[in-house]
């Protein structure tokens, strides 16, 4: 069985709802897995955009989410999880707003890309506030498997 990340809220290079991103509740949407490798002691989440500021010429990957020590035994993110309402045992780094929650898709330009990647690892971290480089740093050695969901989204053109 593969290690698969999924979304009733959009499908992998689907269209993300406006719900989830700054122009409607700015929610995290909800995720779930299946399929994890054996030996998996926790997962970690990273959500960034490759896109931005301008998908024509991008400058950098904005972080939007980053969370780690989610528990093994977990298997899904429910709605607004990322605003609050994490699994205990759960601890959430920096994203690129200097907040420990997830910030939703608020592209200046365009339609960006956003990637939703959920890492399977053989141990917890003992990390604060971590930003995605620290993150992915601790990661090193320990990812068993990672699952991956793409979403897109455009700002509604007023």
């Amino acid at each position: 069985m593969s290690f698969e990340l999924e979304s009733s809220a959009f499908s992998d290079g689907g269209a993300i709802p406006p719900k989830y991103t700054c122009e409607g509740a700015d929610t995290s949407p909800p995720l779930s897995w299946s399929g994890a490798p054996a030996g998996t002691r926790s997962f970690a989440i990273i959500v960034d955009d490759p896109d931005a500021p301008d998908p024509a010429h991008p400058k950098m990957t904005y972080v939007h989410w980053v969370a780690y020590n989610i528990p093994a035994t977990v298997t899904s993110l429910a709605e607004g999880a990322g605003k609050g309402s994490m699994p205990s045992g759960t601890d959430e780094g920096l994203n690129d707003w200097k907040k420990a929650e997830f910030g939703g898709p608020c592209p200046p330009i365009g339609r960006h890309r956003y990637f939703f990647k959920l890492h399977a690892l053989d141990t917890t971290l003992k990390l604060s506030h971590p930003t995605k480089a620290d993150l992915e740093a601790a990661m090193k050695g320990h990812v068993l498997e990672k699952a991956q969901l793409m979403g897109t989204y455009e700002k509604v053109k007023k």
